[in-house]
């Protein structure tokens, strides 16, 4: 039997101990009695209890209009996440956020900066389609925006981007406008942590009025710049 003692101290009378023939080493350096789980698995776990949560909304017009859940993709690991409006069509279909034009553009967007689609994380505000694609009325960002907090919560990011008025409105509020509020670095402070946040257009915005890619080219090389000088792997 080996017993581990902090320091001699810890001894009454080591010849009568020694005598019971117990072996005693001796350790200056303090035990760790704290058991942590791994980090990952434990984020895994929180990710599957918002998705389980998400899908159980009750009295939900979205959620009773759409075909299914979209709920995120990429690398929950990552240091930058992304942020929609919602799911449309192809997104409903797909269950994934931006796999139709506006998220072709956005993969054109990123590859422009070097950053590989895989490597981030991608969510929306609201995680089932609208009907009729239209926009998320303000009760339903607002509910959301709940989930969304939670969402950024688990995942953590360095740097979070917000694409669009609705992904602004839901974490900023609806009395700022994204023509002001675009290209400028912000803090968004949740649950008392602070996340580096860059507010940028809509692809499906862009699409329609094309002449405001120069500003959102803009944004993005400020992105770049940040991610560079984070040192964030992407």
């Amino acid at each position: 039997m080996t017993l581990n003692l902090k320091n001699q101290n810890d001894i009454l009378n080591l010849e009568n101990l020694n005598s019971n023939e117990i072996e005693y080493i001796f350790n200056d350096k303090p035990i760790n009695r704290l058991k942590t789980k791994p980090q990952l698995e434990d984020k895994k776990k929180l990710i599957l209890e918002l998705k389980s949560e998400i899908e159980n909304i009750d009295n939900c017009e979205l959620k009773n209009n759409a075909t299914q859940l979209v709920f995120a993709d990429g690398n929950s690991e990552s240091k930058i996440m992304v942020i929609g409006e919602g799911p449309g069509q192809k997104e409903d279909e797909q269950g994934k956020p931006f796999v139709g034009d506006a998220g072709l553009l956005l993969n054109k967007m990123l590859e422009a900066i070097q950053i590989k689609r895989n490597n981030i994380y991608i969510t929306n505000v609201v995680n089932y389609r609208p009907p009729n694609n239209r926009k998320p009325e303000p009760s339903e960002i607002n509910r959301y925006s709940n989930f969304l907090r939670k969402h950024i919560s688990i995942i953590d990011p360095k740097i979070l981007i917000l694409m669009g008025s609705t992904a602004m409105e839901s974490l900023f509020g609806p009395k700022i406008k994204i023509s002001k509020e675009r290209g400028i670095w912000k803090d968004l402070i949740i649950h008392n942590k602070t996340y580096l946040t860059m507010i940028t257009f809509h692809p499906a915005y862009l699409l329609r009025q094309a002449e405001q890619k120069k500003y959102s080219w803009a944004d993005l090389k400020q992105i770049r710049k940040k991610i560079d000088e984070l040192r964030i792997s992407v």
